[in-house]
């Protein structure tokens, strides 16, 4: 597994760079190829933040966790990643390495504070839209822990469509016409 770590506001020592290393890689089993991980550590206050996201297969899982200890936001993220995948194991079987459970083992949006006559974009995100189909894009809406999620839907002739979560507990899907 590739692991970036990124630290903010404080600095990682070998000893916890050697812990991060041997926790995600604790995670491979679960995936064919090599995966990707981003550890971004930051702390406010008193308070350490750890957010952590792993890149595999075509899938993004992400979590974050807040605690007074670096080394304990970071195990309760892992941990989270761990819970997430375990929870969605038959979804996710297909994308996984066979046999990985046998052991036992988006774009957000920023509103304007007072509406303006002008609109300021305040951050872009770019990213390569996958082909998967609607279960697969819910699916991956509920790990990242956002409210829709732009994808190509593959039982719909790679059409751009949307999913998102509505406010009586269902989903609701936008596509495009082309």
């Amino acid at each position: 597994m590739k692991i970036t770590i990124n630290d903010k506001k404080l600095s990682v020592n070998e000893w916890t760079r050697n812990r991060i290393d041997q926790k995600l890689t604790k995670l491979d089993r679960y995936f064919k190829s090599d995966a990707e991980a981003t550890v971004r550590l930051t702390e406010e206050r008193g308070r350490y933040t750890a957010e952590v996201t792993v890149n595999a297969n075509g899938m993004v899982y992400r979590a974050q966790e807040k605690s007074g200890d670096v080394i304990a936001s970071f195990d309760g993220a892992v941990d989270a990643i761990d819970r997430q995948i375990r929870k969605n194991k038959t979804h996710l079987e297909k994308r996984l390495r066979e046999g990985a459970f046998e052991r036992g083992a988006a774009v957000s949006t920023a509103e304007p504070e007072e509406p303006e006559e002008t609109y300021n974009i305040e951050r872009v995100k770019r990213f390569v839209l996958r082909p998967m189909t609607p279960e697969e894009a819910i699916l991956q809406m509920n790990m990242l822990g956002h409210k829709f999620y732009a994808f190509r839907n593959s039982s719909d002739a790679n059409a751009y469509s949307i999913i998102y979560a509505r406010e009586d507990g269902g989903y609701g899907l936008i596509a495009s016409e082309e």
